[in-house]
């Protein structure tokens, strides 16, 4: 046997056991402590919403699930954190649309989304929705449509920032009706709530949970929501589909391991998260953040993922948005 075939035999064999280790190790899993990883600060969001799922999720696996919030690159860092760690069901990341799929194709990331995750459920869907300042002279969507498009009118839109779902969606409606809303970005959710309650800028896609805040105050209100239907905690907000068909704007909230997690480590958080969600308790807790309670198969996940690559793509190339 010359030294190439021996070092392939050497390689091979390493790689039998490592895939032995990890299927024996997927029989006591878990034995530990699980890290979940959020890749943004505290209190934002994403972390809200895993932190709805934590405590049921380790109550069912008989093991702490520790929330890790890892900030950064705009959810880079803390996905690169799992995408390098060991596929053992021990790290797993709460993501969600941007750094598990959009963020792709803004720039180079350290991982590829496709690659070296495995999608596991999702926990929420977020719709996103278009809130008016008080001073943009309109009083529903319709009338923001007809506004729009008078020659002369100028209008903004603000975002949390280049590239994110807010600018996306911004640029897809502007694609969609026809519209030339020119983008504003800002640094986080709290500078563009502020300068859409002072008219800094006429309107504005944020989450429902920061749209339903600034249309308590009194200076504002919604003018639409980016679902294919009405949703249940707004009913008096119309859904854009009912004007543009088919236009639609979800970021979703969910769990995925390393690639190469064992499928039985996978089956059981799938199974573990799904029954978490359909609990009333934990669906009051999301339901509470204006988001809709909704589980997934890995592969429902998979798919998810893949059609919002194609979605976003073609409208960051035509309007040449960069990181």
């Amino acid at each position: 046997m010359n030294l190439s075939r021996r070092g392939a035999l050497r390689l091979a064999t390493v790689a039998i056991g490592a895939a032995l280790s990890f299927a024996a190790a997927a029989d006591t899993w878990p034995s530990r402590p699980i890290r979940l990883v959020v890749p943004f600060s505290a209190g934002g969001s994403t972390d809200q919403l895993a932190r709805a799922i934590q405590q049921p999720m380790s109550e069912a696996l008989g093991q702490p699930v520790v929330i890790d919030n890892k900030a950064g690159a705009g959810g880079a860092i803390g996905a690169e954190i799992v995408a390098r760690a060991a596929p053992d069901g021990y790290t797993l990341v709460f993501g969600n649309s941007g750094p598990s799929a959009v963020a792709s194709l803004l720039r180079k990331l350290p991982y590829d989304v496709q690659k070296d995750f495995r999608p596991i459920s999702t926990v929420a869907m977020v719709p996103l929705a278009l809130v008016a300042s008080n001073k943009l002279p309109v009083r529903d969507f319709k009338e923001f449509l007809a506004y729009a498009k008078k020659p002369g009118v100028q209008i903004n839109y603000g975002s949390v920032g280049i590239g994110s779902m807010a600018h996306l969606t911004g640029e897809y409606l502007n694609e969609a009706g026809g519209l030339s809303v020119q983008h504003v970005p800002y640094s986080g959710g709290g500078a563009l709530g502020g300068a859409i309650l002072s008219g800094e800028v006429e309107t504005g896609w944020v989450n429902p949970l920061d749209g339903t805040a600034m249309v308590a105050s009194g200076k504002a209100r919604y003018l639409a929501v980016a679902t294919p239907k009405r949703v249940s905690w707004m009913p008096d907000v119309p859904a854009i589909a009912e004007f543009i068909p088919g236009f639609e704007s979800n970021a979703w909230f969910g769990m995925l391991a390393p690639k190469g997690t064992p499928d039985a480590i996978v089956k059981r958080l799938h199974e573990v998260i799904a029954t978490a969600v359909a609990r009333p308790d934990v669906r009051k807790l999301i339901e509470a953040k204006m988001a809709e309670p909704r589980s997934s198969t890995p592969q429902e996940l998979e798919a998810l993922i893949q059609s919002e690559i194609r979605q976003w793509q073609p409208v960051i190339t035509r309007n040449n948005i960069k990181l």
